[in-house]
């Protein structure tokens, strides 16, 4: 496939909290889901690495051919960020022309290496970088929206997952995305990672990924989800499937499969998916859940605990809840 050669870049600064929100949206309509994520940086002691200011706005980029339908779809941007606009303020939308030269080096400037939890090292596969003898490495480029393992909803999984994951268990990671907590999970020794999310896009972006990180053998990437989730389209569609969910796609649910589920998908999603979620697990099993903004929080725990579920942990980063349930 030939490469463009001028392009649009599309960029807008959000607070941290709409980061993932507002990502998730870049990467419908940027080339091949690309979207760039300029986070306030602090300086490490030494080397490439840094940590991130969580206080700081964010910057977010993404990039689209300078065809016929270029216009159309800045418009259909600018929408779907106006609606966001309504919940979370976001800058203003600002755009540039590139050629291809310039586009091509747009982006890197933005990455750096970043440690999450104690061992987990998310690294630009440009970039050198020298493992500690501990370090669970995830090497990931652009092509999908970087910065989520950024988000206080995926870092918290992440720190989850590092004390969390037993060697040869068999997890699921939920609302896969970019494939960052499957691949973790497969360097942090699990035997099986099935890797599901509804969205096509994710799907062959977590692909990529998961041969990038070569834990192929590990991680099984597919489309689709648990039981009633079935009938529901990607979250930023609106489309939660029908009211009454049919009771047939429960039937479908695999029964005590999991030893550990990881389920980073929003509070509405999950208090549908709660009894899903629960005949998923083996007995004793756990389930991560995140996604949760505090003040959905009491609707996640009550379905759970409708589902026969057991809070065991809590977690919190500003506004955004982890939770910690055993069956």
């Amino acid at each position: 496939m030939q490469t463009p050669s001028t392009w649009l870049e599309i960029s807008i600064e959000v607070e941290p909290e709409a980061v993932e929100t507002v990502a998730e949206i870049l990467a419908h309509y940027g080339y091949n889901g690309g979207v760039v994520v300029e986070q306030g940086w602090i300086a490490g002691d030494e080397g490439p690495e840094f940590q991130y200011d969580p206080t700081r706005p964010v910057w977010l980029r993404t990039y689209l051919p300078f065809d016929d339908q270029v216009e159309e779809t800045r418009q259909r941007i600018e929408h779907a960020l106006w609606h966001v606009s309504q919940i979370r303020p976001l800058g203003p939308l600002q755009t540039r022309t590139l050629v291809e030269e310039d586009w091509a080096n747009a982006w890197k400037q933005f990455y750096s290496v970043l440690r999450i939890g104690e061992r987990t090292v998310i690294i630009p596969s440009w970039l050198e970088y020298q493992p500690q003898p501990d370090d669970i490495v995830l090497w990931l480029d652009p092509g999908m929206a970087f910065g989520t393992g950024l988000h206080p909803t995926t870092k918290l999984c992440l720190q989850l997952l590092e004390r969390m994951v037993q060697p040869d268990q068999h997890i699921l990671d939920l609302g896969t995305g970019s494939g960052i907590l499957a691949i973790a999970a497969a360097k942090l020794g699990a035997g099986h990672v099935l890797a599901l999310d509804n969205d096509p896009i994710a799907v062959r972006v977590a692909q990529e990924n998961v041969e990038r990180n070569q834990v192929n053998a590990v991680v099984q990437v597919a489309e689709g989800s648990l039981g009633v989730g079935q009938a529901m389209g990607h979250w930023l569609s609106g489309d939660f499937g029908p009211a009454e969910p049919d009771p047939a796609l429960r039937v479908q649910t695999p029964q005590a499969t999991f030893d550990l589920i990881a389920a980073n998908l929003i509070a509405k999603v999950l208090v549908t998916l709660a009894p899903d979620l629960a005949a998923a697990l083996k007995p004793g099993g756990y389930l991560i859940s995140s996604g949760i903004i505090d003040i959905k929080e009491h609707e996640v725990i009550a379905a759970f605990t409708a589902a026969g579920l057991t809070l065991v942990e809590r977690h919190c980063e500003g506004e955004w809840v982890a939770l910690v349930h055993r069956r």
